[in-house]
């Protein structure tokens, strides 16, 4: 049996150790999963919501340590990992669980006499879920719970680099009294994923990740008829017009820029600003920056820590250096920030006189760099936003309400923010356009993507 090793970013040890799944533990979890099915989804909705509320208290309950094997595993400081677990986390689960039996009710016609009609929300099978490392709990919260509450069966398969929060949520579910089957995990290789998904037994393939990762997943699937939903990536855009307010929306953009190292796919890649906004603009967001704290994330001090990975770290400055021999300017003194930490350590950085011939205009980065470009008017910001092959969010600066709702129906993404950034609501649908995938989760509409529907037309006797 192979396996792999959990390399820690703060300090490149070996954090955790863990074995793939064999063949055999493959074929075990799918077939508990699809005997598991038949039963769970005969169970009540009322019993469904007990059990996953009893698991995220789980999850509540153990914050603090869950908090530091975040803050080990992928180096976001240990100051804010605490908020994924008893913030987002909790926020959607809960929401989902609140509104599962409204949303999975029967949908009933209009009444003809002799007739009984309606449509029920079957759930699908055995989810498989693959999750990302960048925001561990959050994405796969999106996908696991509304799954299991719709009556599926639910694999999780985590990246490698946090594969042991797949192991919590084994441990809450446990906890909570899930029966046998309902939720499993597992460490798998790409391949054995590729194989996974080929199985007649899978029946929908949630996957939150990059675009190539996206491409391979629907490759997978291209051979069967089942669906899937694609949480790809992001080129996330904010467009600065002349009347915003201008403290608030630099604090909020530089948050949302640089909040877990730029490590977000719906992080702030791209700022357009208003000319007129411009110079003070760009000096706000220059001062506000170097007040981070850039170092080892266990210190609840430091604000900024290390990237994932040395990797990719090494393709953040590939954009910088891309972008600086183009023309662009940082306007960030190296000096600002500690030089001993060296990779995957990465200062803030800031670029001005950007274009899009460059790829930090136009690739995603996810990395801590804002870049800004100058605007004259609203339709060269909104031309330049479109001016993606992605489409997951944009926002927009404005003390015009009205003017702003014109603006978002010409933005082609998923969602369209005004004076925030970097959040999902779970009353909202969250899903991206473009390269940024296809299907939905949060929201009632989530519900969906786990059932499908079967019409029952029934003459009475």
């Amino acid at each position: 049996m192979s396996k792999f090793q959990i390399i820690s970013p703060v300090d490149g040890s070996i954090y955790a150790e863990r074995t793939y799944a064999t063949s055999e533990e493959i074929e075990t979890a799918i077939t508990t999963a699809t005997n598991g099915q038949r039963q769970w989804k005969n169970t009540s909705i009322e019993k469904r919501k007990a059990i996953c509320t009893r698991a995220v208290q789980y999850f509540q309950d153990h914050v603090k340590d869950i908090a530091l094997e975040i803050t080990m595993m992928m180096g976001r400081p240990i100051r804010y990992t605490p908020f994924e677990i008893t913030g987002g986390f909790k926020e959607r689960a809960q929401y989902m669980i609140d509104i599962a039996r409204d949303s999975l009710a029967d949908i009933q016609p209009e009444e003809i006499s002799g007739f009984k009609r309606l449509i029920k929300k079957e759930p699908l099978g055995t989810i498989l879920v693959l999750s990302p490392w960048n925001y561990p709990y959050l994405t796969a919260v999106n996908a696991v719970i509304p799954a299991i509450l719709s009556g599926n069966t639910v694999i999780l398969k985590h990246a490698e680099q946090t594969a042991i929060c797949a192991e919590r949520f084994a441990q809450a579910f446990n906890f909570a009294g899930l029966p046998k089957g309902v939720f499993q995990f597992l460490h798998a290789t790409h391949d054995q994923v590729a194989e996974i998904i080929k199985d007649e037994r899978i029946d929908h393939v949630a996957f939150t990740g990059s675009v190539d990762g996206g491409k391979a997943i629907q490759h997978s699937v291209n051979q069967r008829f089942i669906s899937t939903g694609l949480e790809l990536g992001g080129k996330d855009a904010a467009y600065v017009r002349e009347d915003a307010i201008l403290k608030p929306t630099v604090e909020n953009l530089v948050d949302g820029n640089f909040f877990n190292s730029g490590q977000s796919c719906c992080g702030v890649e791209r700022i357009y600003v208003h000319k007129k906004l411009y110079d003070r603009f760009v000096n706000m967001f220059a001062q506000m920056t170097v007040e981070y704290n850039i170092g080892d994330p266990r210190n609840e001090e430091v604000t900024i820590g290390p990237m994932v990975r040395v990797s990719n770290a090494k393709k953040v400055q590939d954009h910088i250096n891309d972008a600086l021999s183009k023309g662009a300017r940082s306007i960030i003194d190296p000096s600002t920030f500690p030089s001993h930490l060296g990779l995957p350590y990465l200062t803030p950085h800031i670029l001005v006189d950007v274009d899009h011939s460059m790829d930090i205009m136009t690739q995603e980065t996810f990395g801590p760099v804002a870049a800004i470009m100058k605007v004259s008017d609203d339709d060269e910001a909104i031309d330049l936003i479109n001016d993606s092959k992605y489409g997951l969010t944009a926002s927009i600066w404005s003390a015009d309400n009205d003017k702003v709702f014109e603006l978002a129906d010409r933005i082609d993404v998923g969602t369209v923010f005004m004076n925030r950034c970097d959040y999902l609501d779970p009353a909202l649908a969250w899903n991206g356009v473009k390269s940024s995938g296809k299907g939905c989760t949060l929201s009632a509409m989530g519900f969906d993507q786990f059932t499908r529907p079967k019409s029952y037309h029934l003459r009475l006797v």
